[in-house]
């Protein structure tokens, strides 16, 4: 299947039961537009809010970054002005400019739990960063300078051991062990954290996108690259009390190194490893690897992961053409989003990566 036809194809996608005053609002032309209305139809209610259907229902600082960026990204100023109010209302509780990471609909306390998740925060900052630019609204990047400020000020720490380099930690507390720190190496989204970085003069955070970069590349060479790992002055370990398989949170390494102009990374072609993301059977693709043997612990069918295996195969293989499957709006929020991202990624870095 040619790209011109797959994304035609997206246009007899039918729209779920959420959000549909939202689904009909403007992506224009854009060859994703169809694909965003029936992932806002599926995802995102009228208020703004994105649900997580397999965590109860729950809204994540993480959903409502990432829908930012989307609907940036296709232009959808009403979508992404609910989705903003609502954050800014439900998660905007913290004295500092970070989000609390997590909203509950069915709680006595919406948000329990005051901590932020740092790669919301970034995603949401360069969602604002975007929409700025995207929308003419300057107000937009002084909230993003705040978060921005306030994200290399609480989520920005010395490296152990390593003199002038610096580590991006998930949150504002709860991640400092004896003599270092457990990181989570998928919050590492380099494009965003160096594009915010330099609009907003942040040597730190820019600092801690260059040493991320290498990070990423140490942790490659010695295995799979693991969901949560400890650092300290001795190096890299188990962190306890996660997992340190590669698992769904690690499988966004490759892709956001795609999306931030490194297909050639470590971290992309050890993602493409055998006993990895080639050693499942055809439709599914390997989402929790071991971290010590690389053996697949379990699979899925949903197409989202599918795209970014197929992409990664693409990045690393040097072919003409990709087997990223089209859209699915049935799949769950997790792998829809990300597959709409492995879309942005394509069409941004590896055109000739194109869907057939």
């Amino acid at each position: 299947m040619r790209r011109r036809d797959l994304l035609a194809g997206l246009a007899a996608l039918p729209l779920a039961r959420n959000g549909r005053a939202l689904a009909a609002s403007g992506a224009g032309d854009h060859p994703l537009a169809r694909a965003w209305a029936a992932w806002k139809a599926a995802h995102l209610e009228a208020s703004g809010r994105v649900v997580d259907g397999l965590q109860g229902g729950a809204s994540h600082s993480e959903g409502q970054g990432y829908g930012m960026v989307l609907a940036s990204a296709l232009g959808d100023e009403t979508a992404f002005d609910a989705m903003l109010d609502w954050t800014l209302a439900h998660l905007a509780l913290r004295d500092d400019a970070l989000l609390c990471w997590r909203w509950l609909p069915d709680a006595a306390t919406p948000v329990p739990d005051r901590n932020n998740a740092s790669d919301a925060d970034l995603f949401f900052a360069w969602a604002l960063m975007r929409g700025a630019d995207r929308f003419d609204r300057p107000t937009l990047a002084s909230r993003a300078g705040a978060t921005v400020a306030a994200l290399s000020a609480r989520c920005i720490t010395p490296w152990p051991g390593q003199e002038g380099r610096l580590l991006l930690v998930p949150g504002a507390e709860g991640f400092a062990i004896d003599g270092g720190h457990v990181i989570n190496p998928s919050y590492y989204m380099l494009r965003a954290m160096q594009e915010l970085g330099a609009r907003f003069r942040d040597a730190r955070l820019v600092a801690a996108a260059r040493d991320g970069n290498e990070l990423l590349a140490d942790l490659a060479r010695l295995g799979p690259v693991p969901d949560w790992v400890e650092v300290t002055a001795g190096g890299f370990g188990n962190a306890l009390q996660f997992s340190s398989n590669a698992g769904y949170e690690s499988l966004r390494v490759p892709l956001w190194m795609i999306w931030s102009a490194r297909p050639d990374h470590p971290a992309v072609a050890r993602a493409y490893a055998p006993g990895s993301a080639r050693a499942v059977p055809d439709g599914l693709t390997a989402t929790v690897v071991d971290g010590t043997t690389g053996a697949v612990l379990e699979t899925s069918a949903d197409p989202g992961y599918r795209a970014i295996a197929a992409l990664t195969a693409c990045a690393v293989d040097r072919n003409m053409g990709s087997a990223m499957p089209p859209f699915d709006a049935a799949q769950p929020y997790y792998p829809a989003t990300l597959h709409l991202f492995a879309y942005l990624a394509q069409m941004d870095v590896l055109p000739e990566c194109f869907p057939i």
